[in-house]
């Protein structure tokens, strides 16, 4: 899309004066297909030109609401300006190919693609697409494919380039991001282990959506990587049931105790680490007693962010062809998860700390700035000039269920910040060697070098006593 201004035509954000609609789809819930639906019906009462993109065309180009329309395959974004022109025309074009190198799939379009931000501060960069999943009540696996990955270097250069251009933020994306490499031969860790070296002070990386069976085999890495100080120390795992016997249902191949695992040995490793997580509430075997461990999960572990579903049949899907449980009683269930965790306030310990914070975002308030913590918790500022984009220093003064509120402070100020690892320039001395390197490369860590130079002092001295004694 973004290329097409180099071709003449203009993207706006006003959409009664467009003369085209480039629709993008999700196809993970019945209403996101049907906002689609709405917007296409829409643009036809307008008089507008369409384009559909995503995985709703993707993974079912027959599906009735966008016959004759044009379409530009999940992995055929770069062609977007030939679909466009065509479709200017009044043809209607269909590329639903993948990318491929010989009989391999690729990741998708190239990363070196010029692009328009939504937000400046942010780079968004797939790092594969597709999956290793079947899960019985995903649509997606059946537009994004089997995983393929990109290859390491070629994320690393689009990183590195985008905080060239100014970027503050790199989030790294994907259906599921513990799977990257597994077709390519390479790991998760390899690559973050690269891209941390290429991260500018005061810049920050966030990790994207991992399943469970794909982090752990890397938890002592992935607890190293997001203890580093450029690294937001936050991690979205889905469990999306607490009961064994639906998640075997649901081919989620791993079992609630090795969820536990992973966020038990993260929040061992990484204090104060965000574990974000999602449940579905309702799918077509689910008992009261299997829905009844979710809610137990739920209100033992306390998550900060939590994402609360209904179970949806996506047409196609073996969960579709199952017998479903009644609308009411989904409801219900929703409404009894909903409760538990609307109730759980994660960040009243939070008040009076220091953080230092990253800002990046408008408020929906209008009212006030969105920064964010190393735990990537919404810390909200006064929408003040100068702000945006700045790393700053602020006093906790306020808390609620789904933010913080701070209050910004001259650094001459700060005299104490709390070991809760609340700043991410904090210091943090560990006998890991990466992790050692990494802090005394840190321009503020100069308290680590001497604690190494001295460790290192006292290991000569007793070494030469040891030979003294021989």
């Amino acid at each position: 899309v973004v290329s097409t201004q180099s071709t003449g035509y203009k993207i706006t954000d006003d959409a009664m004066s467009a003369d085209l609609w480039l629709l993008n789809s999700c196809t993970v819930k019945t209403p996101s297909e049907d906002g689609l639906r709405n917007s296409i019906t829409s643009a036809h009462s307008l008089g507008k030109k369409v384009v559909i993109a995503g995985c709703v065309s993707q993974g079912a180009p027959d599906t009735k609401f966008i016959e004759g329309l044009s379409v530009v395959g999940v992995q055929q974004i770069d062609r977007v300006v030939e679909v466009v022109e065509e479709t200017f025309k009044g043809h209607s074009v269909r590329l639903f190919g993948q990318k491929k190198e010989g009989v391999k799939k690729l990741g998708g379009a190239s990363l070196h693609l010029p692009k328009i931000r939504k937000n400046p501060l942010i780079e968004i960069i797939a790092i594969n697409t597709g999956c290793l999943n079947q899960c019985t009540y995903c649509k997606t696996k059946h537009a994004r494919g089997e995983l393929g990955s990109y290859p390491i270097a070629d994320i690393v250069e689009r990183g590195a380039q985008s905080f060239a251009e100014g970027v503050r933020e790199v989030w790294m994306t994907s259906e599921d991001t513990g799977a990257y490499g597994r077709d390519i031969g390479v790991t998760l860790p390899e690559l973050l282990y690269e891209f941390v070296e290429i991260i500018p002070e005061g810049c920050m990386l966030r990790l994207g959506m991992t399943n469970p069976p794909y982090i752990l085999d890397y938890l002592e890495d992935m607890a190293k990587i997001l203890s580093h100080p450029r690294v937001y120390s936050f991690l979205h795992v889905p469990v999306q049931a607490a009961s064994d016997a639906v998640l075997e249902d649901m081919k989620r191949e791993y079992t609630c105790a090795e969820f536990r695992r992973v966020v038990d040995f993260l929040r061992e490793k990484v204090p104060g680490i965000t574990i974000a997580t999602d449940i579905i509430c309702g799918f077509p075997t689910e008992t009261e007693e299997d829905f009844e461990e979710t809610l137990q999960l739920i209100q033992e572990y306390k998550f900060p962010s939590l994402f609360i579903n209904q179970f949806f049949p996506r047409p196609g899907t073996p969960a579709a062809r199952m017998k479903k449980i009644p609308a009411d009683r989904v409801k219900l269930r929703t409404k009894k998860a909903s409760e538990i965790f609307q109730k759980q306030f994660p960040y009243t310990h939070k008040q009076g700390e220091v953080q230092r914070i990253l800002v990046t975002e408008i408020a929906t308030d209008n009212k006030h700035y969105v920064g964010h913590n190393k735990f990537y918790d919404q810390v909200l500022v006064p929408k003040i000039e100068g702000y945006m984009g700045q790393s700053l220093t602020v006093r906790i003064v306020d808390t609620g269920k789904h933010y913080l509120r701070g209050e910004v402070v001259e650094e001459g100020e700060v005299q104490n910040i709390p070991s809760s690892y609340s700043n991410p320039n904090q210091l943090a001395f560990s006998l890991n060697p990466y992790n050692m390197v990494q802090n005394i490369k840190s321009k503020n860590n100069a308290w680590n070098f001497l604690i190494v130079l001295v460790v290192g002092v006292m290991f000569q001295m007793l070494y030469i006593l040891y030979r003294n004694h021989r």
